[in-house]
């Protein structure tokens, strides 16, 4: 399945993506969110789309693509997750996973324009694999546990202001968390549909050229690792998000650094994913 969300910001409604076409399930759902996650609502959401007699609507074309799932509790992000992404940040491989927050008011729709920041002059890029939590979970016995609470996954951008978020003191929140930092979709995609969740190629262009050409495939934590070991620290909910890295070409990265500017347009795309376009104003 394909859970989508579209409508104004704010008021976003549940859908589902069906055949190329999205289909409004708000006359059964509320959201795309920690109760519809947590009472087994993707089970309810596939019986009804199999059952042959459940009509959903078709939404407008015209309708904007919210994000793909309701403001989590957590947006949690695993950084240097790719070992040559390490490398051009000038870090050592870690041996454990490296966590940290971005603030949920960031999360924006995949097509939505981007702000760069108030006096930022470092605006970056980076694509990532987004898993989405459809249980709660604390303190998983193993990695197969922790694989059974993942619900999806899709894309996000985790735009990141690299002065805030190196130079000021090393607070890497600080840096992540500016208003429209984590476009997430266009949809969440159901474990089942996609192939290998290992082996997924990711790209990122700005203004049509390349700047990140990476595969999953590198990644050092795979995402039921990732889960399981979260879960020994934290109380994972229902709708959270974890994102799990960046492969490398990140403007930091470069000789010289390259930075996003008003009028930049950037697209985003993983393997079964989809696709997100902004432009940065």
């Amino acid at each position: 399945m394909q859970l989508v969300r579209f409508g104004e910001i704010n008021n976003e409604k549940p859908g589902v993506l069906v055949g190329g076409v999205r289909r409004d399930c708000s006359a059964h759902f509320n959201d795309w969110n920690r109760d519809f996650f947590n009472n087994n609502g993707l089970d309810k959401l596939s019986k009804l789309l199999t059952d042959g007699k459940t009509v959903f609507p078709e939404v407008s074309a015209d309708d904007r693509w919210g994000p793909c799932v309701s403001r989590p509790n957590m947006i949690l992000c695993v950084g240097l997750n790719y070992s040559d992404h390490a490398i051009e940040a000038g870090m050592d491989i870690p041996e454990e996973p490296v966590l940290f927050m971005k603030a949920t008011n960031t999360l924006c729709g995949p097509n939505d324009d981007v702000a760069i920041p108030r006096k930022s002059e470092k605006t970056d890029w980076e694509v990532e694999l987004a898993i989405v939590i459809k249980k709660d979970l604390l303190y998983a016995n193993n990695e197969a546990e922790a694989l059974e609470a993942i619900g999806g996954y899709c894309i996000m951008h985790d735009v990141s202001e690299r002065e805030f978020q190196i130079e000021r003191g090393g607070q890497w929140v600080k840096g992540k968390s500016c208003p429209g930092f984590s476009p997430v979709g266009p949809y969440l995609v159901t474990p089942d549909t996609i192939p290998d969740v290992l082996n997924l190629k990711m790209n990122l262009k700005v203004n049509g050229e390349d700047m990140q050409n990476g595969n999953t495939n590198t990644m050092i934590f795979k995402p039921a690792f990732v889960v399981h070991y979260v879960s020994q620290f934290m109380q994972l909910e229902a709708g959270d998000i974890i994102t799990t890295g960046t492969p490398p070409g990140v403007g930091f990265g470069k000789t010289p650094p390259k930075y996003l500017r008003p009028g930049d347009k950037v697209q985003v795309s993983i393997e079964h994913l989809g696709q997100q376009i902004q432009l940065f104003v």
